[in-house]
């Protein structure tokens, strides 16, 4: 039986915290994210094969040494060091965010966002999320 959302949020939000915190990421960005991917299921696996609370495929999730990707912990850690790996990279939110979906790769060839049907739609996303979870 899944949970509703809210409380999946409230129970993951310590672990997105700690992770924001240890990837200096901006407060309520990696919440919004795992919004964005998966409401806060730690059990979501998308059509293209990514996996849990922050969706990591699983070529990305060896990377990153996540050995569970339906791990909260794991998962939420490998996500966060990954976009923050993309905001060093890009060093702008918007493009780490196009990153983290798309993939570097992608971001890079287009110059920005990729004009494709989901990237410019999650950053929009994503970015009203954050706004909604960001202190004030």
């Amino acid at each position: 039986m899944l949970l509703p959302a809210s409380y999946r949020e409230a129970l993951y939000e310590p672990l997105i915290r700690e992770a924001e915190v240890r990837y200096r990421l901006p407060p309520g960005l990696m919440q919004a994210l795992v919004w964005a991917e998966s409401r806060f299921n730690p059990m979501a696996i998308s059509p293209a094969g990514a996996a849990g609370l922050a969706q990591l495929m699983p070529a990305t999730a060896r990377e990153l040494g996540v050995r569970n990707r339906h791990d909260p912990r794991q998962n939420i850690d490998g996500g966060a060091r990954y976009l923050r790996q993309m905001l060093d990279r890009f060093g702008e939110v918007h493009l780490a965010l196009a990153a983290y979906n798309a993939g570097p790769g992608a971001v890079a060839r287009a110059g920005g966002i990729p004009r494709n049907r989901e990237t410019p739609a999650y950053v929009r996303s994503v970015l009203q999320r954050w706004m909604a979870y960001r202190p004030s």
